[in-house]
This record gives structure tokens, sequence and C-alpha cells, in this order.
């Protein structure tokens, strides 16, 4: 009853939107989506991770009170905000949304919200890096609240698959919508501390992780040694392929991925079955992810537009 409790109070913070609509700003700003392409693909030039941290940016926007850009916000005097939750610390290319917003800001002044650009930047970060495109639907309004204790209702890295199954259940995502969405670690870069849980002390008994294959995580060991970690040192989510492409369905069935809660997707019937068939297609992988993207991204909550993507009005 407490864990329904819990659930029914994050769920009321937000709501799936039935007013957002791919040609929101057909009249009021036409050339917000052309103007949020370029600064995306003007910093991908620049830094071949912008994309993996805008899509995870969005995701981690959208799993707190939904997608209002609250995670853009800064913190202020006694609050400490969302991007200095300790699950976000690592969050970057922020300045990609904030060079959008002033660039949309001299074209249409007070029209676009921050959320919505973030919404459109995580698809272009997709396409950018060779997968699908889509039509964002629009008209998200921007949230005036950003906590970093609101964090801890992020899935973790260490989640088995009942606590994912409860994370992603909490805001009206399915099982279907769990596995498609994790695919986006097809792109990025993971620091050792989010998969040392598998390589050293795994358990009483076992050093590392059985379910690891061992080549994989000798090599992983190798890059996080168990003493003297250097604080950057990582490896990429996918080392086979620098594309959003379906490989890290492949990697997950040759478990050779990184976190647990990337292994966990085998230990469902349901969440198993998708990862072979998603292994097995680019396409039928790509279709899932854009229909789990849209219903993700229709999560609202915001009330304001705002002027800076940092600060409320």
């Amino acid at each position: 009853m407490a864990a329904l409790l819990s659930s029914l109070l994050i769920f009321s913070f937000f709501s799936f939107a039935t007013s957002l609509t791919s040609n929101y700003y057909q009249k009021t700003c036409p050339a917000a989506e052309t103007i949020i392409q370029k600064a995306v693909t003007d910093a991908t030039k620049r830094d071949k991770t912008v994309p993996a941290g805008l899509l995870r940016m969005h995701f981690h926007d959208c799993f707190i009170r939904g997608c209002d850009g609250s995670v853009l916000l800064n913190s202020k005097g006694e609050n400490t905000a969302e991007k200095d939750g300790p699950p976000n610390v690592s969050l970057h290319a922020f300045y990609v949304i904030d060079n959008a917003k002033i660039a949309v800001e001299s074209v249409c002044p007070g029209v676009v919200s921050c959320a919505d650009i973030l919404a459109v930047a995580a698809r272009d970060s997709v396409v950018v890096s060779g997968g699908p495109s889509w039509d964002v639907p629009q008209g998200r309004k921007d949230g005036r609240i950003s906590k970093a204790s609101d964090t801890k209702q992020l899935p973790a890295p260490t989640f088995n698959i009942s606590e994912l199954q409860q994370s992603f259940s909490q805001i009206g995502l399915s099982l279907k919508d769990l596995v498609a969405l994790s695919g986006g670690h097809t792109l990025g870069f993971s620091h050792c501390s989010s998969f040392n849980n598998r390589i050293y002390n795994f358990n009483l008994t076992t050093d590392i992780d059985p379910s690891l294959d061992p080549s994989f995580a000798a090599s992983l060991r190798h890059v996080c040694p168990a003493k003297n970690n250097a604080k950057n040192a990582g490896v990429t989510m996918d080392p086979s392929s620098t594309t959003f492409d379906n490989t890290y369905y492949k990697l997950i069935l040759q478990h050779k991925v990184l976190f647990s809660s990337d292994n966990a997707l085998l230990n469902s019937p349901k969440t198993r079955s998708l990862v072979s068939k998603f292994a097995c297609s680019k396409d039928a992988f790509s279709k899932a992810f854009v229909k789990s993207m849209i219903k993700m991204s229709s999560i609202t909550g915001g009330q304001e537009i705002r002027k800076d993507c940092r600060v409320v009005n």
C-alpha cells in the first residue's frame, strides 16, 4: 500500500499531455526547429559527446515532474537543483540548450519553452547520430521547481528488473518502453563508478559478476583498477559502434554490457524477448524507440515559458 501511495503521489505531479502537437509553433515561431537543429549540429561537430549528453538530459528531465525543463535550472541560495543531484553531476552540454534558446529568443521572444527545446534537441541528437527521426509533439511549459533530492526517482545503473519496472511504471511507462528507451545506451560514456559493483566485490563469494563475459570483465578491470581510479576513467557504452543503432541489444545477449540494469533486461521473459527482437531487427528497435520517446516526452508538468533556461522568470 505504501509503494502504491508513493507511486500515485509521484504520478500526480504530472500527466500525459493531450494538447501537445507537432505543429504547435507553426504560426508563432516556424523557424524554431531549424534553429534548434543547427545548435545541436554545430555543437556535435566540435564535440562528439554532445548527442549522448542531450539525450540523457532529456530522459533525466522527464523522469522528475515530467518534461518541464527543470533539469536545466541552476541551484540558487539554499536550494540545490536537479542538475547538481548525484545522478546528474555528469550531465553536460547544457550550453547547447542555452545557445538554442538565445537564438530562438532573438527571432520569437517569449514563445518557445526550454522544455520543448530540450525535447527537440534530444530528437536531433538521435538523428545526427544516424538514428531515426520523428515529429516531436510540442507545447510544453517550463517548471519552476528543481530539487536535487528528487533525483532519487531516477532509475539507477544498479537496479534489478523489479526496481526498473517500478521506476518506469511510476511515470506511466511499460516494460516495452523500458527496453526500447534503454537502447539509448547505444550512445554515450560511463564512468567506472557506475559499473564497479560488477567487477569488484560483487558479493560475499564472487569478486566479478558471473553474468559478465570474462574477457569483457577483464578489459573493464584494466580500465578501472581497484585502486587509484582516475576521476574521469571509464568506457564508451557501445565500444563497437559510434552510431545510433541496435548493437546495444546484441551486446546484452553477449553479456558485454556495463550496467546491472542493462543485464537485468534478460531477467524477465517479456524483456528478454524484446531484447532478442531488437537485437535481430534495427527497424523494430527504431520504431519502438520512437514510439516510447514520444510517449515519455509527452509527460508534462510546467507552468511558464522561461526567458533564460537556467533561472525561473
